[in-house]
């Protein structure tokens, strides 16, 4: 089959690869419905993340199960699925706790920007729907699998309560799903921080309540401002670098909780200003399969619409301009669609 591999900075193919095959006796292939680029994607793609060679792509799925190994129980041939971008047992001690993604057998999802995909560890990783979704429903079932659980996560860990004062730094898709996810917990009041007009119009669709276009210390400065001096009880750092971390430690209230789901890069936090600011912190890498049943009915019930985060839709052979398109932020995020 053809498969996107990256073979450096700027160097997206779209070539010849082999077919996905079983490997071990716990794993799955499934043929994709739909995959799609991630904003971590763009880290190697833009040179700022080292890579040993080429590189197949995709850690963000769902189709069709067409092949199961020989220990796989509670996932069949036939059955749509939707899994994580951490692979997962979900029987370890920290998947029981609730951190699929620190599984004890962990594994990060690779190759699933291609028509068919070998999910390892498919019973702990992967959910499986009772019928088959309707084809309108795949770009919202595709973005429950890593955009909008990592954006949940994010609202989850900075502890987004009914009532409550929530600010989003980062304005790509993690962002706008982790301002959909504070809306469907029940903030009062939600800050996005954006100054794209696109981006910003799509946070008010999800549930912003207000958009702040300053960053840094202007950003800083706009947010006491609107809080009266106190600051934000919930922050949801989407980004990654030094400036965004900064921004979300200096708009979270003394006593809040800064959840922080953006990959870092260049971050560096002072031990004396995170001793004196007296602020929770949770993040990392999200574990979306704790999330998945739930959001996947929130999906098929029509309650919430994550895949409209997709701002362009390309055939899987155009996925170099997708990339390009992403790094340029002409889109928010490219669904691939897979036609073989």
């Amino acid at each position: 089959m053809y498969a996107t591999v990256m073979h450096g900075p700027g160097d997206v193919r779209y070539e010849r690869v082999e077919d996905p095959s079983i490997l071990k006796p716990t794993d799955a292939i499934i043929k994709l419905s739909a995959t799609c680029i991630c904003g971590s994607d763009l880290w190697p793609y833009r040179g700022l993340q080292a890579q040993n060679g080429p590189a197949h792509m995709g850690h963000e799925y769902c189709g069709t199960v067409v092949e199961v190994g020989a220990a796989v129980r509670t996932i069949r041939p036939g059955q749509f699925v939707v899994g994580s971008f951490c692979l997962s047992d979900n029987t370890c001690p920290h998947c029981q706790f609730g951190f699929q993604s620190s599984c004890q057998q962990r594994e990060f999802m690779s190759g699933a920007q291609a028509p068919y995909a070998r999910v390892p560890l498919a019973d702990g990783t992967l959910v499986a729907t009772a019928e088959m979704p309707d084809a309108d429903m795949i770009p919202h079932m595709l973005a429950v699998s890593d955009v909008l659980g990592t954006g949940w996560y994010a609202a989850d860990a900075a502890g987004v309560r009914e009532g409550g004062t929530v600010v989003v730094v980062g304005d790509g898709a993690v962002g706008l799903m982790g301002v959909l996810a504070a809306s469907q917990m029940g903030a009062a009041r939600i800050i996005a921080m954006s100054r794209h007009p696109d981006r910003q119009k799509l946070a008010r669709d999800f549930g912003a309540t207000e958009i702040v276009e300053e960053r840094g210390e202007d950003g800083i400065a706009r947010i006491m401002d609107m809080t009266n001096g106190i600051g934000a009880e919930s922050v949801l750092e989407c980004v990654g670098m030094e400036q965004s971390m900064q921004q979300a430690m200096g708009i979270c209230r003394p006593g809040g909780t800064i959840g922080y789901v953006g990959v870092p890069h260049g971050v560096n936090l002072d031990g004396q200003k995170l001793f004196f600011n007296q602020q929770r912190m949770l993040g990392g890498p999200a574990p979306v399969r704790r999330f998945l049943p739930d959001l996947m009915d929130r999906v098929l019930q029509g309650r919430i619409q994550p895949g409209r985060v997709f701002d362009l839709v390309l055939p899987i052979e155009q996925v170099a301009e997708g990339y390009k398109a992403m790094d340029e932020r002409r889109a928010i995020k490219t669904m691939l669609r897979v036609d073989a």
